[in-house]
């Protein structure tokens, strides 16, 4: 049975993750996320066994948004969603959460990839599969508020403009 979403990854802040303004650092929630996409990645058997064939998964793009603040001592939940996947890309939501309030989400599109040759490669349909069972228990979910979302000004605000 897969669980939606995903809950993988916990952390209590930790004072080094603290900038100057007391605030966890954006740097970190990017770290947090990357542990979560971690276990998810050895929850579909993507792990050091499977790399040593020469393939892997890697991150080709992130997109970070800042919902509430996080703080030294802080105990954060992220949990995963997977949004969408298809031979070679795999579309995925991370929400981190403390104490039941969202304060950042992490959303990501991620590459299959072949590690010789440095370019994306078709998944294995045994992984496919698997990330087809967690598709269908993630999609009643429906699709979480930011995905997709573009940073942009008016053109009126931007620099320049007249």
């Amino acid at each position: 049975m897969v669980v939606a979403p995903l809950s993988l990854y916990e952390i209590r802040v930790p004072k080094e993750w603290v900038d100057y303004n007391g605030h966890m650092t954006e740097a970190c929630y990017l770290v947090a996320a990357g542990e979560s996409a971690d276990a998810f990645y050895a929850c579909l058997g993507v792990d050091p066994a499977y790399r040593e064939t020469g393939r892997s998964i890697y991150t080709a793009e992130t997109h970070l948004r800042h919902l509430g603040e996080a703080v030294e001592g802080d105990e954060l939940r992220l949990t995963l969603e997977l949004l969408g996947f298809d031979e070679k890309r795999i579309h995925v939501f991370h929400t981190v959460s403390r104490r039941g309030d969202v304060v950042a989400t992490v959303e990501q599109m991620l590459l299959h990839v072949d590690t010789v040759a440095a370019r994306a490669t078709p998944m294995s349909e045994e992984l496919q599969g698997k990330l087809a069972a967690i598709h269908a228990a993630h999609a009643p979910l429906g699709v979480p508020d930011g995905t997709g979302r573009a940073i942009t000004m008016s053109k009126e605000s931007r620099c320049g403009s007249t």
